[in-house]
């Protein structure tokens, strides 16, 4: 029995390749490559009614999708990195911890979690170059923080005196520092 539908091509190849023309909120149409208007895999146009709209914010939101020059992974690094490890002071004393060591409080999750944080800065780190002795080392780092870390209340006293994360990142920051630009 044919099919009816005035709509229905018929062939499914055909149906999928047509595309409609895309109008933004101010009437203009908006020219799509097959991925996305600048051909990456991300189609921002759902956004640009953000910047062009009622409410308009100034952000840009395809900035934020944009890969991060050495330097802005870096500095991503080390924030997240005092975060953890040196974020706060204990009032009337010089000692500082991070999230890593209040996290760290919940038995098991928290430092499940806190070393999977910590593993996430070692891949990040690979994904910068560094070699492999240097992420071997830190490694050791995130494993040692880890296991001891499981001890339920001397455990998270060494998080608070170890600081693997802080470690890792200045390890880290020396080699680069040896590395030619």
């Amino acid at each position: 029995m044919p099919n009816d539908d005035p709509f229905f091509s018929g062939s499914r190849s055909r149906r999928s390749s047509a595309r409609a023309k895309i109008i933004d909120q101010e009437g203009r149409e908006i020219h799509q490559g097959p991925f996305g208007s600048d051909g990456s895999d991300f189609d921002a146009s759902a956004f640009r009614s953000f910047q062009h709209g009622p409410f308009v914010s100034g952000f840009d939101f395809s900035a934020a999708l944009r890969p991060l020059t050495r330097e802005q992974r870096l500095a991503r690094l080390d924030a997240i990195a005092k975060l953890l490890d040196v974020a706060f002071i204990v009032p009337g004393t010089n000692i500082r911890y991070g999230i890593d060591g209040l996290i760290g409080l919940v038995p098991i999750v928290g430092d499940i979690v806190t070393t999977a944080i910590s593993l996430w800065l070692v891949r990040e780190a690979r994904a910068l170059g560094a070699p492999w002795y240097i992420t071997a080392r830190m490694l050791g780092n995130v494993a040692v923080d880890g296991v001891v870390g499981l001890v339920p209340v001397a455990g998270d006293a060494f998080d608070v005196m170890f600081r693997a994360n802080m470690r890792n990142v200045r390890m880290l920051k020396r080699w680069l520092d040896r590395q030619p630009r």
